[in-house]
Formats: structure tokens, C-alpha cells, sequence
């Protein structure tokens, strides 16, 4: 069984920078590829960020560029670096295997990006 525990959302002032943390238990974890989603109030969840195992990464348009996934096999951890945030991104963020599986989802990191 996979526990996922996100961390290091806040509130930022549109430009500026945070860094999601997920924080995964089980072995599985290695043999996973994982993403970050977000969902906005009224919104359908949606997949942001992902990386393979082998370390390949890809991103929806709106964050490209700006947001940057990354994971370390050894510490069992996924992050997510977003920089130049908007308030779009504001959102409740979750990591899970991509795709995700239903009994994965943790409760998220709210990300609020207002002035």
C-alpha cells in the first residue's frame, strides 16, 4: 500500500515561488510513475506535471516552463518547483502515480497565489 503526503503549499503573491513536497511510504513508489495535479474550486482535477521512473517529464501547457517536477528515488519523494505562480494556479495540489490510482490520493496542499 502507497501513503502520499504532500506538503509546502501557502499563500504567494502573483511572481513569486513555492516548493511541493510529497512524501511517499511503500517500496512500490520506485516502480511508479508519478504526478502532481490540482484542483480549483468548481474545477475537474487536473494533471499539471508527471515524471517516469527513468526520469522523463512532461507538463500541460499553462504551467510549462514555469513549473519544473522532479523525484528522488532514494528519499521516496516527489516535488514540485513552480516559480513565476499566477493566480490560475490557486488550487489544491496532489501528488499520485500517473495515472493515479483511486486509493492514493492524499489530502493535498492548498496553493493560493493572490496580492
Amino acid at each position: 500500500q502507497v501513503q502520499l503526503v504532500e506538503s509546502g503549499g501557502g499563500l504567494v503573491q502573483p511572481g513569486g515561488s513555492l516548493t511541493l513536497s510529497c512524501a511517499a511510504s511503500g517500496s512500490i513508489f520506485r516502480t511508479l510513475d508519478m504526478g502532481w495535479y490540482r484542483q480549483a474550486p468548481g474545477m475537474q482535477r487536473e494533471l499539471v506535471a508527471s515524471i517516469t521512473t527513468g526520469g522523463w517529464t512532461s507538463y500541460v501547457g499553462s504551467v510549462k516552463g514555469r513549473f519544473t517536477i522532479s523525484r528522488d528515488i532514494g528519499e521516496n519523494t516527489v516535488s514540485l518547483q513552480m516559480n513565476i505562480l499566477k493566480p490560475e494556479d490557486t488550487a489544491v495540489y496532489y501528488c499520485n502515480a500517473d495515472p493515479p490510482m483511486a486509493t492514493y490520493w492524499g489530502q493535498g496542499t492548498q496553493v493560493t497565489v493572490s496580492s
